[in-house]
Protein backbone atom coordinates (compact mmCIF):
# COMPACT_ATOMS: atom_id res chain seq x y z
CA UNK A 1 0.00 0.00 0.00
CA UNK A 2 0.98 3.36 -1.16
CA UNK A 3 0.51 6.81 1.22
CA UNK A 4 0.79 10.04 -0.17
CA UNK A 5 3.57 12.43 0.08
CA UNK A 6 2.04 14.86 2.64
CA UNK A 7 1.27 11.93 4.99
CA UNK A 8 4.91 10.35 5.09
CA UNK A 9 6.16 14.14 4.99
CA UNK A 10 3.88 15.13 8.33
CA UNK A 11 5.04 11.37 9.95
CA UNK A 12 8.97 12.34 9.10
CA UNK A 13 7.88 15.82 11.02
CA UNK A 14 6.61 14.61 13.66
CA UNK A 15 10.05 12.34 14.53
CA UNK A 16 11.83 15.90 13.79
CA UNK A 17 9.91 17.39 16.51
CA UNK A 18 10.85 14.25 18.82
CA UNK A 19 7.72 12.90 18.82
CA UNK A 20 7.10 9.03 19.25
CA UNK A 21 5.84 7.56 16.09
CA UNK A 22 3.28 4.66 16.01
CA UNK A 23 3.99 1.17 14.85
CA UNK A 24 1.51 2.19 12.24
CA UNK A 25 3.78 5.28 11.28
CA UNK A 26 6.53 3.17 10.91
CA UNK A 27 4.75 0.69 8.86
CA UNK A 28 3.92 3.63 6.87
CA UNK A 29 7.52 4.71 5.93
CA UNK A 30 8.30 1.22 4.45
CA UNK A 31 6.06 1.90 1.65
CA UNK A 32 8.50 4.86 1.06
CA UNK A 33 10.18 4.13 -2.77
CA UNK A 34 12.32 7.28 -2.47
CA UNK A 35 15.11 7.16 -0.04
CA UNK A 36 16.57 10.53 0.02
CA UNK A 37 13.71 12.02 2.46
CA UNK A 38 14.11 9.23 4.80
CA UNK A 39 17.56 9.09 4.95
CA UNK A 40 17.96 12.77 5.60
CA UNK A 41 15.43 12.44 8.27
CA UNK A 42 17.08 9.56 9.89
CA UNK A 43 20.58 11.76 9.29
CA UNK A 44 18.87 14.90 11.57
CA UNK A 45 17.62 12.64 14.02
CA UNK A 46 21.15 11.15 13.90
CA UNK A 47 22.84 14.27 14.49
CA UNK A 48 20.57 15.46 17.18
CA UNK A 49 21.45 12.73 19.74
CA UNK A 50 25.19 12.96 18.37
CA UNK A 51 25.89 16.32 18.10
CA UNK A 52 29.70 15.63 18.67
CA UNK A 53 32.04 15.65 15.06
CA UNK A 54 33.13 12.57 15.86
CA UNK A 55 32.00 8.93 15.08
CA UNK A 56 32.48 5.61 16.38
CA UNK A 57 34.06 2.46 16.28
CA UNK A 58 35.49 -0.54 18.10
CA UNK A 59 38.46 -3.02 17.84
CA UNK A 60 37.23 -6.49 19.25
CA UNK A 61 37.59 -9.98 18.04
CA UNK A 62 34.31 -12.33 17.19
CA UNK A 63 35.50 -15.40 18.69
CA UNK A 64 33.01 -18.59 18.14
CA UNK A 65 34.22 -20.92 21.04
CA UNK A 66 32.04 -23.95 18.86
CA UNK A 67 30.29 -24.76 16.23
CA UNK A 68 28.51 -27.26 17.38
CA UNK A 69 24.83 -26.65 18.15
CA UNK A 70 21.78 -28.59 18.06
CA UNK A 71 19.55 -25.22 17.14
CA UNK A 72 19.41 -26.22 13.19
CA UNK A 73 18.33 -23.03 12.07
CA UNK A 74 17.62 -22.79 8.78
CA UNK A 75 19.19 -19.58 8.09
CA UNK A 76 23.13 -20.65 9.30
CA UNK A 77 25.52 -22.24 7.33
CA UNK A 78 27.87 -22.53 10.19
CA UNK A 79 27.13 -25.08 12.72
CA UNK A 80 28.00 -28.65 12.89
CA UNK A 81 26.53 -31.79 14.41
CA UNK A 82 29.12 -33.54 17.24
CA UNK A 83 30.15 -36.14 15.20
CA UNK A 84 30.74 -34.13 12.04
CA UNK A 85 33.96 -33.24 10.34
CA UNK A 86 34.91 -29.85 11.25
CA UNK A 87 32.95 -29.76 14.27
CA UNK A 88 35.50 -28.08 17.26
CA UNK A 89 35.27 -26.95 20.93
CA UNK A 90 37.88 -24.37 20.97
CA UNK A 91 41.04 -24.71 23.51
CA UNK A 92 42.54 -22.55 26.05
CA UNK A 93 45.70 -22.34 23.86
CA UNK A 94 43.82 -21.30 20.96
CA UNK A 95 41.54 -18.88 22.62
CA UNK A 96 44.36 -16.86 24.70
CA UNK A 97 46.16 -16.70 21.71
CA UNK A 98 43.13 -14.73 19.99
CA UNK A 99 42.67 -12.84 22.98
CA UNK A 100 46.90 -11.77 22.75
CA UNK A 101 46.28 -10.91 19.32
CA UNK A 102 43.40 -8.81 19.63
CA UNK A 103 44.96 -6.83 22.66
CA UNK A 104 48.29 -6.50 20.24
CA UNK A 105 45.95 -4.51 17.87
CA UNK A 106 44.71 -2.27 20.38
CA UNK A 107 41.56 -4.20 21.15
CA UNK A 108 39.65 -3.98 24.54
CA UNK A 109 36.82 -6.64 23.69
CA UNK A 110 35.99 -9.96 22.71
CA UNK A 111 32.45 -10.69 21.43
CA UNK A 112 32.20 -14.75 22.54
CA UNK A 113 29.30 -16.76 21.05
CA UNK A 114 28.88 -20.37 20.08
CA UNK A 115 26.56 -23.20 19.36
CA UNK A 116 23.64 -24.81 21.78
CA UNK A 117 26.15 -27.44 22.72
CA UNK A 118 24.52 -30.32 23.41
CA UNK A 119 26.46 -31.70 26.70
CA UNK A 120 28.80 -28.52 27.76
CA UNK A 121 27.87 -27.37 31.14
CA UNK A 122 27.88 -24.28 32.96
CA UNK A 123 31.06 -25.21 34.53
CA UNK A 124 32.79 -25.32 31.19
CA UNK A 125 32.00 -21.80 30.61
CA UNK A 126 32.39 -20.27 34.22
CA UNK A 127 35.81 -21.72 33.70
CA UNK A 128 36.50 -20.28 30.70
CA UNK A 129 35.64 -16.75 32.08
CA UNK A 130 37.57 -17.07 34.86
CA UNK A 131 40.49 -18.20 32.77
CA UNK A 132 40.29 -15.36 30.35
CA UNK A 133 40.21 -12.67 33.53
CA UNK A 134 42.98 -14.27 35.12
CA UNK A 135 44.91 -13.37 32.61
CA UNK A 136 43.86 -10.12 30.66
CA UNK A 137 42.35 -6.72 31.24
CA UNK A 138 39.58 -7.40 28.18
CA UNK A 139 35.63 -6.61 28.35
CA UNK A 140 34.01 -10.29 27.81
CA UNK A 141 31.05 -9.59 25.56
CA UNK A 142 29.39 -13.03 25.68
CA UNK A 143 26.47 -15.45 25.49
CA UNK A 144 23.58 -14.77 23.33
CA UNK A 145 20.27 -14.79 25.02
CA UNK A 146 19.55 -18.35 23.30
CA UNK A 147 22.55 -19.51 24.53
CA UNK A 148 21.37 -18.18 28.12
CA UNK A 149 18.20 -19.94 27.91
CA UNK A 150 19.71 -23.41 26.28
CA UNK A 151 22.30 -23.30 29.70
CA UNK A 152 19.26 -22.68 31.59
CA UNK A 153 17.59 -25.81 30.36
CA UNK A 154 20.84 -28.26 30.40
CA UNK A 155 21.73 -26.75 33.60
CA UNK A 156 18.13 -26.99 35.31
CA UNK A 157 18.52 -23.55 36.72
CA UNK A 158 16.79 -20.35 36.14
CA UNK A 159 18.10 -18.09 34.11
CA UNK A 160 18.85 -15.11 36.48
CA UNK A 161 21.06 -18.05 38.39
CA UNK A 162 22.43 -18.27 34.78
CA UNK A 163 23.24 -15.29 34.23
CA UNK A 164 23.99 -14.27 38.08
CA UNK A 165 27.47 -16.71 37.99
CA UNK A 166 28.21 -16.06 34.26
CA UNK A 167 28.38 -11.96 35.72
CA UNK A 168 30.15 -13.46 38.87
CA UNK A 169 32.93 -15.43 36.60
CA UNK A 170 34.05 -12.18 34.17
CA UNK A 171 31.38 -12.06 31.76
CA UNK A 172 30.54 -8.27 31.24
CA UNK A 173 28.10 -7.74 29.11
CA UNK A 174 25.14 -9.64 26.68
CA UNK A 175 25.42 -9.45 22.78
CA UNK A 176 22.12 -9.40 20.95
CA UNK A 177 22.57 -12.08 18.76
CA UNK A 178 19.90 -14.68 18.21
CA UNK A 179 16.97 -12.23 18.08
CA UNK A 180 16.40 -12.73 14.26
CA UNK A 181 12.55 -11.67 14.56
CA UNK A 182 11.17 -11.38 17.64
CA UNK A 183 8.05 -12.87 16.44
CA UNK A 184 7.03 -16.25 16.90
CA UNK A 185 5.64 -17.27 13.57
CA UNK A 186 9.11 -15.99 12.07
CA UNK A 187 10.89 -17.96 14.68
CA UNK A 188 8.87 -21.30 14.10
CA UNK A 189 10.08 -21.30 10.42
CA UNK A 190 13.26 -20.24 10.83
CA UNK A 191 14.53 -21.81 14.06
CA UNK A 192 11.95 -24.07 15.92
CA UNK A 193 14.50 -25.44 18.50
CA UNK A 194 15.54 -22.21 19.69
CA UNK A 195 14.27 -19.92 22.30
CA UNK A 196 11.23 -17.97 21.81
CA UNK A 197 10.64 -14.18 21.37
CA UNK A 198 9.65 -13.81 24.60
CA UNK A 199 12.11 -15.74 26.31
CA UNK A 200 14.85 -13.18 24.07
CA UNK A 201 13.30 -10.59 25.75
CA UNK A 202 13.28 -11.76 29.45
CA UNK A 203 17.06 -13.12 29.36
CA UNK A 204 17.74 -9.01 28.42
CA UNK A 205 15.29 -7.84 30.65
CA UNK A 206 16.75 -10.09 33.71
CA UNK A 207 20.53 -8.65 32.55
CA UNK A 208 19.26 -5.56 32.44
CA UNK A 209 18.10 -5.47 35.94
CA UNK A 210 21.21 -7.35 37.49
CA UNK A 211 22.82 -3.38 36.37
CA UNK A 212 24.19 -5.02 32.80
CA UNK A 213 23.83 -3.67 29.38
CA UNK A 214 23.36 -5.31 26.43
CA UNK A 215 22.99 -4.62 22.03
CA UNK A 216 19.79 -5.06 20.72
CA UNK A 217 19.87 -6.58 16.75
CA UNK A 218 17.60 -7.66 13.89
CA UNK A 219 18.57 -10.19 10.80
CA UNK A 220 15.73 -9.43 8.20
CA UNK A 221 14.93 -10.33 4.63
CA UNK A 222 13.97 -14.18 5.14
CA UNK A 223 10.33 -14.77 5.68
CA UNK A 224 9.47 -11.75 8.11
CA UNK A 225 6.82 -9.46 6.51
CA UNK A 226 6.99 -5.75 7.16
CA UNK A 227 4.84 -5.71 10.02
CA UNK A 228 6.71 -8.12 11.81
CA UNK A 229 9.55 -6.51 11.05
CA UNK A 230 8.10 -3.53 13.17
CA UNK A 231 6.49 -5.26 15.25
CA UNK A 232 10.31 -6.31 16.33
CA UNK A 233 11.17 -2.93 16.62
CA UNK A 234 8.01 -2.04 18.83
CA UNK A 235 9.32 -5.00 21.56
CA UNK A 236 12.74 -3.53 21.31
CA UNK A 237 11.94 -0.29 22.22
CA UNK A 238 8.81 -1.14 25.04
CA UNK A 239 11.75 -3.49 26.89
CA UNK A 240 14.48 -0.14 26.26
CA UNK A 241 11.40 2.07 27.77
CA UNK A 242 11.25 -0.25 30.41
CA UNK A 243 15.04 -0.98 31.10
CA UNK A 244 17.00 0.97 29.56
CA UNK A 245 19.65 -1.47 28.90
CA UNK A 246 20.34 -1.21 25.58
CA UNK A 247 23.77 0.57 24.68
CA UNK A 248 23.00 0.24 20.85
CA UNK A 249 20.57 -1.23 18.01
CA UNK A 250 22.41 -3.57 15.44
CA UNK A 251 20.15 -4.50 11.85
CA UNK A 252 21.68 -6.88 9.22
CA UNK A 253 20.51 -8.65 6.22
CA UNK A 254 20.36 -12.36 5.95
CA UNK A 255 22.44 -14.08 3.63
CA UNK A 256 21.11 -16.75 1.97
CA UNK A 257 24.13 -18.63 0.64
CA UNK A 258 24.34 -22.21 1.45
CA UNK A 259 21.67 -22.00 4.20
CA UNK A 260 18.31 -23.91 3.62
CA UNK A 261 16.40 -20.76 3.03
CA UNK A 262 16.05 -19.96 -0.63
CA UNK A 263 15.28 -16.48 -0.73
CA UNK A 264 16.48 -13.26 -2.92
CA UNK A 265 18.93 -11.59 -1.41
CA UNK A 266 17.65 -8.01 -0.24
CA UNK A 267 20.27 -5.53 -1.33
CA UNK A 268 21.79 -2.05 0.13
CA UNK A 269 18.75 -0.11 -0.99
CA UNK A 270 16.13 -2.42 1.57
CA UNK A 271 18.96 -2.40 3.87
CA UNK A 272 19.56 1.80 4.06
CA UNK A 273 15.92 2.10 4.04
CA UNK A 274 15.49 -0.51 7.56
CA UNK A 275 18.13 1.67 9.19
CA UNK A 276 16.73 5.02 8.73
CA UNK A 277 13.73 3.82 9.61
CA UNK A 278 15.05 2.06 12.88
CA UNK A 279 16.68 5.27 13.28
CA UNK A 280 12.99 7.64 13.60
CA UNK A 281 11.45 4.63 15.44
CA UNK A 282 14.27 3.47 18.19
CA UNK A 283 13.89 7.00 19.72
CA UNK A 284 14.93 5.82 23.21
CA UNK A 285 18.49 4.34 21.84
CA UNK A 286 21.09 6.15 21.44
CA UNK A 287 23.06 4.57 19.08
CA UNK A 288 22.24 2.20 15.65
CA UNK A 289 25.65 0.54 14.21
CA UNK A 290 25.94 -0.23 10.33
CA UNK A 291 26.75 -3.51 9.11
CA UNK A 292 29.87 -3.63 6.42
CA UNK A 293 30.21 -7.15 7.65
CA UNK A 294 27.04 -7.95 5.21
CA UNK A 295 27.09 -4.83 3.42
CA UNK A 296 30.78 -3.75 2.31
CA UNK A 297 32.49 -0.59 2.79
CA UNK A 298 30.86 2.19 0.83
CA UNK A 299 26.88 1.06 2.26
CA UNK A 300 28.30 1.06 5.88
CA UNK A 301 29.55 4.33 5.52
CA UNK A 302 26.33 5.44 3.56
CA UNK A 303 24.43 4.51 6.94
CA UNK A 304 25.94 7.12 8.59
CA UNK A 305 24.18 9.40 6.52
CA UNK A 306 20.87 7.47 7.26
CA UNK A 307 20.67 7.54 10.70
CA UNK A 308 23.92 5.17 12.05
CA UNK A 309 26.30 6.82 14.32
CA UNK A 310 28.62 4.15 14.39
CA UNK A 311 30.76 1.72 12.27
CA UNK A 312 30.75 -1.03 14.53
CA UNK A 313 33.87 -3.29 15.05
CA UNK A 314 37.01 -4.00 12.77
CA UNK A 315 36.28 -7.42 13.39
CA UNK A 316 39.35 -9.15 13.47
CA UNK A 317 37.27 -12.15 12.64
CA UNK A 318 34.25 -13.43 11.81
CA UNK A 319 32.58 -16.61 10.96
CA UNK A 320 29.32 -16.68 10.96
CA UNK A 321 28.74 -14.91 7.98
CA UNK A 322 31.85 -15.58 6.10
CA UNK A 323 30.04 -19.29 6.16
CA UNK A 324 27.97 -18.02 3.56
CA UNK A 325 30.13 -16.92 0.96
CA UNK A 326 30.04 -13.21 2.46
CA UNK A 327 33.79 -12.22 3.12
CA UNK A 328 34.03 -8.67 4.05
CA UNK A 329 37.18 -7.60 5.33
CA UNK A 330 38.06 -3.96 6.98
CA UNK A 331 40.52 -2.91 9.38
CA UNK A 332 41.06 0.13 11.95
CA UNK A 333 42.65 2.32 9.22
CA UNK A 334 40.00 1.85 6.72
CA UNK A 335 37.43 2.11 8.92
CA UNK A 336 38.79 5.24 9.90
CA UNK A 337 39.47 6.78 6.60
CA UNK A 338 35.51 5.97 6.08
CA UNK A 339 34.65 8.10 8.93
CA UNK A 340 37.03 11.04 7.82
CA UNK A 341 35.98 10.99 4.23
CA UNK A 342 32.59 12.53 5.65
CA UNK A 343 33.90 14.96 7.77
CA UNK A 344 33.79 13.46 11.09
CA UNK A 345 37.22 12.29 13.27
CA UNK A 346 37.26 8.78 13.77
CA UNK A 347 36.98 7.54 17.42
CA UNK A 348 37.88 4.49 19.12
CA UNK A 349 35.25 3.41 21.91
CA UNK A 350 34.18 0.64 24.16
CA UNK A 351 30.62 -1.26 24.52
CA UNK A 352 29.48 1.54 26.41
CA UNK A 353 30.54 4.22 23.72
CA UNK A 354 32.51 5.91 26.22
CA UNK A 355 35.64 7.28 24.33
CA UNK A 356 38.97 5.71 24.48
CA UNK A 357 41.23 7.08 22.59
CA UNK A 358 41.59 9.86 20.03
CA UNK A 359 43.11 7.92 16.61
CA UNK A 360 46.40 10.04 15.10
CA UNK A 361 45.44 12.33 12.64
Amino acid sequence: MSYSFHEIEDILDKSLQNKRLSSQECLKLFSVKELTSLGMAADEISRKKHPENYRTYIIDRNINYTNICTSGCKFCAFYKEVEQNGAYIISKDSLFKKIEETLSLGGRQILMQGGLHPSLRLDFYVDILKSIKARYNIHIHAFSPPEIIHFSKLNNLPVLDIIQKLNEAGLDSIPGGGAEILVNRCRNLLSPNKCTAQEWLDVMRQAHNLGMRTTATMMFGHVETLEERVEHLEKIRRLQDETGGFTAFIAWTFQPKNTQLHTSLLGSYDYLRTIAISRLYLDNIENIQASWVTQGSKIAQLSLKFGANDMGSTMIEENVVRATGVSYQMDKEEIESLIKDLGYEAMQRDLYYRILESSPV
